[in-house]
Parts: structure tokens; sequence; C-alpha cells
């Protein structure tokens, strides 16, 4: 019995413990955001030379721990750990033009997130999605390029990830220079071709893209993919 409180005592100190990591992490990366991300664009000169909010915040990463039954907390810390890792990449190389400028950006670095040591691609494929079946990840995951949707200046939140994923993918959806409508073709961003498999689990890619569209594309136009800009997307 004694064993037993002994056991229920640790758990519900461990708890509480990572659910105020959880709590101040949040907090603290939509300080971040707000503070270094304007129009989509990182201020990756001014945190390189003042990196210590940057790492700060990484090392708090480290720290949390989120059991995926708690969905909506996972997915919104999984997103902003991920969004975190590719500027603190960012900077550990600046300056560079382009994340495809240090070899293995995306899937040699590794990065210490909520106890593991993880790459980016792990971080994209392993802890979002290969758990959530929901294409709008792609829309709010930004690899620090300009060819990706515009990163925004606040944290992904449990309370408003739901808004936040649908108003980031409407924007991305219906943003001509990123779905480019030519009469009868339609030139999709290479994250469609790299991702298909994600886009027509129930229909084409136009199925799905008209979803989240106000002005629908017609069914069978014909569709290709333009060069993704890999330009860093800085300030």
């Amino acid at each position: 019995m004694k064993k037993i409180i002994i056991l229920i005592a640790i758990f519900g100190i461990n708890s509480a413990v990572f659910s105020q990591s959880t709590a101040e992490f949040f907090k603290t990366a939509d300080a971040f955001f707000k503070a270094h991300v304007s129009n989509g664009k990182v201020a990756y000169a001014q945190l390189h030379e003042n990196p210590e909010v940057l790492d700060k915040l990484i090392n708090l990463a480290e720290t949390v721990s989120v059991p995926i039954s708690d969905a909506k907390t996972y997915q919104a810390f999984w997103i902003n750990a991920y969004n975190i890792s590719v500027i603190k990449g960012i900077i550990d190389h600046y300056p560079i033009n382009s994340p495809l400028d240090k070899v293995g950006f995306f899937d040699k670095t590794v990065y210490k997130i909520a106890g593991e040591s993880l790459t980016l691609n792990t971080i994209e494929n392993k802890k979002l999605r290969a758990q959530f079946s929901d294409a709008r990840f792609h829309f709010v995951l930004v690899c620090g390029a300009v060819g990706c949707p515009p990163l925004i200046n606040k944290a992904y939140l449990p309370d408003t990830l739901e808004t936040q994923l649908q108003q980031q993918t409407e924007l991305a959806l219906n943003n001509p220079k990123f779905i480019k409508v030519k009469k009868s073709k339609v030139e999709l961003s290479e994250i469609f071709k790299w991702y298909k498999e994600d886009f027509v689990k129930n229909g084409n890619e136009i199925d799905y893209i008209n979803r989240f569209r106000t002005e629908k594309i017609a069914p069978k136009t014909k569709i290709s993919y333009y060069a993704y800009n890999w330009n860093l997307n800085q300030q």
C-alpha cells in the first residue's frame, strides 16, 4: 500500500511538472514568434546576434512531454517544435541563403526535443504525419524557405489549433502565388508532389484544394508543379 501511495505521489508531481513546462513552452513560444516574425519572415540576423531567447526556448522544448492521447496539445507542441527547430538550424549556420546550403538540414541534423534526439524529417513524418491523417500540417510546418506557406507570428496553441490549421490552409490554397490557376491548367507547389499521398485519400489534389477555396478549380484542370523557392524566408 505504501508503494502505491508513493507511486501515485511521484506520478502526480511529474504530471504537474510536465503540465507546467508545457504551459510555459506555449507562452514562451508565442512571445518568441511575436517578437521575431513579421509578414511570414524571420529576423534571422537579429537572432544570430542575440540567440539567448531562442536557446532558452529550445532548452524548454527539451523538457516538455505531451501524450498523444491529448491530441490538440500534442499536435500544437510538435508543430511549434518543428518551426522553432528550423529557425535554430538556420541560426546555427547563419549567414546562409537557403536551408539547403547546410547538407543534411532536414534529415541529418538532430535537435533535442521532448527528451529525444530528432531530425526535422522525423518530427514531420513520425510525430505528426504518421499519427494523424491531416494534410493541413503542410501549411503550418515552415521549412525556412520562401516557397513554404508563411510562418505566423504567434504560437500554435491547443485551444486555437483547429481554427489556426483551417485559416492557414485556406490562406495558402486561396493565394494565387501558391495555387496558380491559368485557364485550363493549374500549377501547384511541389509540396503537392512530394506528399501527394496526403492529398489524394478522398479524390485528387484538386478535390482537396477545392475544399478550402472560395473560387473552385474545374475538376478536370490539368495539374503541373512549379519549382520550389528555397531562398531563405528572412526579413
